[in-house]
Formats: C-alpha cells, structure tokens, sequence
C-alpha cells in the first residue's frame, strides 16, 4: 500500500484511536521535501500524513502561477507517482489551514473534483482536508464545517476542523497568545450536537489548548493538554445520559456509532506543537489526539542541513576571488542530499515520539 484508500485511511485512523498513538503530519513544499517526509516514514516503518498549507499548495505551482488548487494537484501527482516505491507505509495526503477567505480557491474546488472522480468510480485524489474557521465565531464555523462535511462524504474524503484559536503565525493567517487559544467542554458539546460524532461523516477536530504556531523559547507556551480529556470526558457523557438527543445511551449502546474507544468521542489534532515537552505531547496523545502537525522542526531540520553545507564549503561554492569554485559542492543534489537525510531524520524521531513507528499496517 502507498496512498491510502479511503478505507486505508479510515483504517488508519481508527488503528491510532484504538492503539493510542498518532501519526505524524508533515508540511511539504517542494519535491525534495516532500521526498524527505517519505523516506522519513519508511525508514520509522511508519504510516503517515504528507500535507500541503494555503502557501504551500500556491509555491507549489510555480512563483509564476501561485494558484493553490494547481499547486495541490501538483503535489499530488507526484506524490502518487513517487509513493508507488514505498509499498511498506501507507501515505495519506491532506490540505492544511484552509481559512474562509481561500475556501472558494482551494478546499472547495477540490472537493468539487473529488466528488467527480468518484462519480467516475476513481479514487480521491487528497484522504482530506482541513477547514479553519479559528477566525469565525463558533456558529459561523459549524454552519461551514457542516456544508464541508456533506461535500466530504461524497468526495470520499475526510474532514478536519479548528475549534478555538491557535496563536502564532502561519501563512499569513494569525492569533494573539491569549485566553482565546482555549477551548472547552461546552464548544465540543456544541460540536457534537452539529455534526454528530460520525454518523453524518468522518472527521477530525483540532480543538486549541494553548497551541501556538512557530518557534519560542521554553516558558511562553502553556499547553493544557487536560482540556482535551476534559472536552472527550464532557461529550462521552453527553452520549451515555441522553443529553446529546439521538446520540443518547441506547445509541451507544447498539453500536450504531462504530470504533468510538471508551471515554474519546472525537479524533483529535494537535497543531502548534513545536517546542512541547515530551509529556505534553505524551499526555495530548493519551487524551485521543491521532494526527499532530509537524512544520517548524522539518523546515529547521532540511534549511540547517542546508547551511552546515554552505558554511563548510564556502569557498566551494561560491566563486570566491575570481575562482571557479567546485561544481560537485555547488550542485543542488549535493546540498539537497544533505537536507533530505535531516529532514527524515526528524520525521523518524517524531514517529517515534507519536508511538507510530514500526506500526505501519500490513
């Protein structure tokens, strides 16, 4: 197996729900990184998730087209092509951060060419895609998520969804490091009342807990990760009194609602994490968190590589005193090389972290 299937991936899925671990989800933006993040997962022996952001997906296609829905198809077809030789991982591909502004540009249009391909009997080409609606008022948010959700189930595709603000910077897209980085119980109780937890489709919900996006230093960022046991123990209760209506005990109890594991209604996403502690991410991943993004350390891993390189030969590379230089250190595989190996040497060390590797299924 190499991309996965729809039913691979809900295959996946339900494996970290029920294994209690997560897969790693690595931000791409070129060939040479998106090969780095699948030689990273084969050597963890590890399946995973290969995503594309707003900006991504647009320096995809070329600083002469920047459109993203190009630049997604881009990524991938190649990725298609190139995951064919990695027949021991299961690869799912998903679009990240798609704020309300870009929906008519991007996650839309795809949708639309997914539910194509399936009336064609094909597979679709992305497992899923995310729509951030962190900006909007929680409303506002489920009213999109719910429209997205029924495009989702006709694409074959999965949802993913951002319930509460994630600080930092990304793409352009920001928040302030303040109280609005919480969520809580009462916005997943609203959640699973709007879009079930399953039997109106598949999806994923990064609800915040202080996450914040980028690089800081030790003691700016305070994660709450027992607010995600907070929010699953909330909803999980709601189901087995009765207070979420048709999702009410003898629901539960006829298993109408499959591969809920006990006390985690929701499958969680973790963005922001870069600079968490091993317990943080430990204690998110125990509270039912299976896909957490990783974008600061990957970019950090493949541009330093870079630079050791440049630094060492520097005279080499650069044509130095009316010098030629050496063609060997100067030649982009040379250096590409380097980057890559760095760069799945950090996607290795975050399978391991997450409890992904040597897991990937048979």
């Amino acid at each position: 197996m190499t991309i996965a299937t729809p039913e691979r991936y809900a295959e996946m899925l339900d494996a970290a729900r029920h294994g209690g671990y997560a897969y790693p989800a690595i931000n791409v933006t070129s060939s040479q990184t998106l090969n780095a993040a699948l030689q990273g997962f084969a050597e963890a022996e590890s399946d995973g998730i290969i995503q594309v952001s707003v900006g991504g997906s647009a320096y995809f296609s070329g600083q002469g087209v920047r459109d993203r829905v190009v630049g997604s198809l881009a990524f991938a077809a190649f990725a298609h092509e190139v995951a064919a030789h990695y027949p021991n991982i299961t690869v799912a591909l998903h679009t990240d951060h798609c704020a309300k502004q870009y929906l008519d540009e991007w996650v839309r249009p795809l949708l639309d060419h997914e539910i194509a391909q399936v009336r064609r009997g094909e597979e679709p080409t992305f497992q899923s895609h995310m729509w951030d609606g962190s900006t909007v008022p929680l409303e506002e948010n489920l009213d999109i998520a719910e429209e997205l959700l029924e495009k989702s189930v006709r694409a074959h595709t999965v949802l993913e969804i951002e319930i509460g603000a994630v600080g930092g910077e990304e793409d352009g897209h920001s928040a302030e490091i303040n109280e609005k980085l919480y969520s809580t119980p009462a916005d997943g109780l609203r959640v699973a009342e709007r879009l079930g937890l399953g039997e109106h489709g598949r999806y994923m919900a990064a609800f915040t807990f202080g996450n914040v996006h980028g690089a800081y230093k030790p003691g700016v960022v305070k994660l709450r990760p027992e607010l995600l046991r907070d929010i699953q123990t909330e909803v999980w209760d709601a189901m087995r009194d009765g207070r979420l209506g048709s999702l009410g005990a003898s629901t539960v109890s006829s298993c109408a609602i499959p591969d809920l594991p006990e006390g985690k209604p929701f499958a969680l996403v973790f963005h922001g994490g870069s600079g968490s502690t091993p317990e943080e991410i430990a204690a998110a991943v125990s509270y039912g968190v299976v896909k957490m993004n990783i974008d600061t350390d990957t970019q950090y891993a493949f541009s330093r590589a870079i630079a050791g390189h440049m630094f060492r030969n520097y005279d080499a590379v650069l044509k130095v005193d009316g010098e030629v230089g050496d063609k060997k250190m100067y030649d982009p595989r040379s250096w590409g090389r380097e980057a890559e190996d760095a760069m799945a040497a950090r996607v290795v060390e975050a399978c391991v972290q997450l409890g992904s590797a040597g897991r990937a299924l048979k």
